[in-house]
């Protein structure tokens, strides 16, 4: 990593297609696989690893009307990219304050691994998980 302050560290991001283009400032709050159904039927995938920032520590650098936004639940919307589809992006009342980043679509390293493993009680058994992680069932 930079010898800038871990504070003052950048790490870019986006979609699939690069019409969506963010920043991140670290220090990420957390990293966790995700095995809510939700987030399985999004992405396509057993899991999600998302990481938490604070909303002042996400900077979106373009989108060309790109950015949308899905109402999955009452409390809680998700970004893709409208070009690509590109899943990158969650907002949640429950975590108010917070932006959730799909760990994937940023470009580099961030300051830490994955700490735990999220709604566990909807993981899939045909994928392996790092059973040395705390498991939250929700």
């Amino acid at each position: 990593m930079s010898t800038k302050k871990q504070s003052q560290v950048k790490v870019e991001g986006g979609c699939l297609c690069g019409a969506v283009r963010f920043s991140v400032t670290l220090p990420s709050k957390w990293c966790a696989h995700c095995h809510c159904s939700m987030c399985q039927r999004e992405h396509g995938a057993g899991y999600v690893t998302w990481v938490g920032f604070e909303n002042d520590h996400f900077t979106l650098l373009r989108d060309g009307g790109q950015l949308k936004w899905y109402q999955s639940s009452p409390e809680a919307k998700r970004g893709f990219c409208g070009s690509c589809g590109s899943s990158m992006l969650f907002k949640s009342s429950r975590w108010a304050g917070e932006m959730h980043v799909a760990l994937a679509c940023l470009d580099g390293p961030i300051d830490r691994k994955p700490q735990a493993h999220a709604f566990y009680d909807s993981h899939v058994d045909w994928i392996p998980v790092d059973e040395a992680l705390q498991v939250f069932s929700d």
